[in-house]
């Protein structure tokens, strides 16, 4: 790409109108977050220096955090580099070989990555069965017992269950823990997330990391919840302890962003009207949409060499979509992954949604 982060983009030196990025809210070109990024720059140079925990901590890294801990309603929260570093971080500092950890089948790879890196026994159940779920907590006695799950998943846009799982947690005496990297400044009446648009507090679901480089537009991560959680965190994370600190810079444009966030919710009804005008003109289209309220709205076509070819074929009319396939996806469920921003308009939907009709036209008379 040679272009910002945008609806239309250039790649390659053709234009392209995009839908497949995470900028949900369209705040990772927006002229306030440039703004505060430049005037940060200005103060603070370019690069942090260090770890955190020798003198690359700032002022903004401090006061994001604060911040961060304010909008999620808890005590504290802690930046990680990524959202990935962030999951590695609190798995493996939270368990150890005789702990267990519960993962839905369908959680990001940073979330598998982590269960196995911890050494815990990793269980994994059914995506979004409670049952299956809760038979496992049953059956487990000894050790600790964290559930992980995706608020979001990420391939398929549909929600976790975590009131059902925020329950099974107290009644199993477990802790719950939710990647919230996809549902955070999109969900929920604040932006709050989709513990927000579930009505639950930090008791109910104690730890919550969520993604800096989606709604919010920039980079990073965090998790947040009680002060011990966090202290813990800064003494045994090893990806919090061991690596450079963001940019103080980019803390700063993140401040803005938040901010921004919480200002105009605009962006997100904006945003949810799509999807929903998005999905009832795909639906009169019997497109095979996957089940999903959120921006992900994905195209199930099963086999990799149809996806692939769908793709080639958006390309060549202006379109930018990915096609998904296995191992990120499971095996004869590759698809396109289609994501919407409040920076599309409903033209921009009518003219993929026009392609679309066209090649399952010409798809079903070649078969």
């Amino acid at each position: 790409m040679t272009t910002p982060q945008a609806i239309s983009v250039c790649m390659d030196g053709r234009d392209y109108l995009n839908f497949c990025s995470n900028d949900y809210l369209g705040l990772a070109n927006h002229p306030e977050l440039k703004k505060s990024f430049k005037r940060a720059v200005d103060h603070y140079g370019v690069g942090s220096g260090s770890a955190h925990l020798i003198n690359g901590h700032s002022h903004e890294h401090h006061a994001l955090e604060e911040e961060l801990a304010e909008f999620t309603g808890r005590e504290r929260a802690l930046l990680f580099s990524t959202g990935y570093m962030a999951n590695l971080g609190v798995v493996t500092a939270l368990l150890g070989r005789s702990d267990h950890v519960f993962e839905d089948r369908l959680n990001h790879a940073s979330l598998i990555d982590a269960g196995i890196l911890s050494r815990a026994r990793i269980q994994r159940y059914a995506h979004n069965e409670m049952r299956a779920l809760a038979e496992k907590l049953q059956h487990c006695s000894r050790g600790e017992k964290l559930i992980l799950s995706d608020g979001v998943f990420s391939m398929d846009g549909d929600l976790a269950p975590v009131k059902e799982m925020a329950q099974l947690a107290q009644q199993h005496d477990a802790t719950l823990m939710i990647d919230d990297a996809h549902g955070i400044g999109v969900l929920g009446k604040t932006g709050g997330g989709s513990l927000e648009l579930a009505g639950l507090n930090t008791h109910e679901v104690p730890i919550l990391m969520g993604t800096l480089g989606k709604a919010l537009g920039t980079f990073g991560a965090f998790v947040a919840g009680d002060a011990v959680l966090i202290e813990a965190l800064i003494n045994l994370a090893r990806s919090y302890v061991y690596t450079t600190a963001l940019p103080p810079a980019v803390a700063a444009a993140t401040r803005t962003s938040l901010h921004l966030l919480q200002t105009e919710s605009g962006r997100r009804e904006k945003l949810a009207q799509l999807i929903e005008y998005w999905k009832q003109g795909a639906a009169a289209l019997s497109l095979p949409l996957m089940p999903s309220d959120t921006a992900i709205q994905p195209l199930l076509l099963g086999s990799s060499e149809k996806a692939m070819r769908f793709s080639r074929q958006l390309d060549e009319q202006g379109f930018l979509i990915s096609a998904i396939r296995p191992p990120t996806v499971p095996r004869d469920q590759a698809r396109l992954r289609i994501t919407l921003s409040a920076e599309h308009e409903q033209e921009h939907l009518d003219r993929l949604l026009e392609v679309l009709a066209h090649l399952f036209k010409k798809d079903k008379a070649d078969e």
